[in-house]
Parts: structure tokens; C-alpha cells; sequence
């Protein structure tokens, strides 16, 4: 007798949850559909980002063009004379697809030299989804557009830098 009552309970209750998914199946149905996202375009034909790294913030503008880089009103390999900040500059195009279709002019303060290329690099990634939706997908999965929040921590008292305590003598 309590078998069969435990086997009822189960059943009602594998019923009540069936019937639950199927509420929630219908309600998430009846949600509407993000709207497709437009491209963000200003009257030259331009798309703009802010990209931050460290202590450096990009504005970056992006229109298409032949791949000339302007950072700071120079050219990119003067800005960037290390081959491997270019080469950070870059990966946001490559990982794109679009080397070459887009000029970019940036202004760069604060910061060195490589939480820069960092900064420039993040608002070209943003400026390029901005321009054309399509590419979110391949630059979110790159990582590219999440700022990275790493920043330098501050120095405590007590300590000779934000952790490095000063030398203990005993004697």
C-alpha cells in the first residue's frame, strides 16, 4: 500500500514539474527577440571607442581606409617602436579578419607604453564591433573586449612596496 502511494506522489510530482518546464518553454517563447544589433556610425562614417589598460585611455576612431594607424598624431611604428606592442596593436584586426580595410587615429594618455598598445587595442576591438556587429562574436570570443582590470596595487605604510616588507635584522 505505501509503495503505491509513493509511486503516486512521484508521478504527480514528475507531472507538476513537466508541466512547470512546459510553462517556462512558453513563457521564454513569448519573450521578444533581442533586437538585432546596428551598426553606430557617426556623419564621416566613422565608429568610436574608448579602450582602457592600466592607467591609459584610448580614444580610438575607426573609418575604412588603406590600414593606416595614427596614434598620438604619429605613425604607428614611430609611436610603438617595439615590434611587439605593433604586433598587440594588430591581433584585433587579425582575429577580425580585416587587416588592411580600416584606418584608425587614436589619442593615448596616461600609463607606459604597453598598458597604451593595451588601451589602443581594446577600443579598436570596440570601435570594430561598433562598425560592424558581425565581428563581436570572433573579437568577444579573443577576449578583446573585456578591459582588462588589472592595475597596479597601492603601497601600504609599514612596507617598502605594496607587499616587500623592509629587510629584519635580529642582530
Amino acid at each position: 500500500m505505501s509503495d503505491e502511494i509513493k509511486t503516486l506522489e512521484g508521478l504527480k510530482s514528475a507531472v507538476a514539474g513537466a508541466s512547470a518546464a512546459a510553462a517556462a518553454t512558453a513563457a521564454v517563447a513569448s519573450l521578444p527577440e533581442a533586437a538585432p544589433r546596428t551598426p553606430v556610425r557617426d556623419s564621416l562614417g566613422r565608429s568610436y571607442a574608448t579602450g582602457k589598460r592600466k592607467n591609459a585611455i584610448a580614444r580610438v576612431w575607426i573609418k575604412p581606409g588603406n590600414g593606416k594607424v595614427m596614434v598620438n598624431g604619429k605613425e604607428m611604428n614611430v609611436y610603438f617602436a617595439r615590434p611587439v606592442l605593433q604586433m598587440i596593436l594588430r591581433q584585433a584586426f587579425s582575429v577580425a579578419g580585416v587587416e588592411g580595410q580600416f584606418d584608425v587615429m587614436a589619442t593615448v594618455k596616461g600609463g607606459g607604453l604597453s598598458g597604451q598598445a593595451g588601451a589602443v587595442k581594446h577600443g579598436v576591438s570596440k570601435a570594430l564591433q561598433l562598425y560592424d556587429p558581425s565581428l563581436r562574436g570572433a573579437l568577444k570570443a579573443a577576449g578583446f573586449l573585456t578591459r582588462d582590470s588589472r592595475v597596479v596595487e597601492r603601497k601600504k605604510y609599514g612596507k617598502r612596496k605594496a607587499r616587500r616588507s623592509f629587510q629584519f635584522s635580529k642582530r
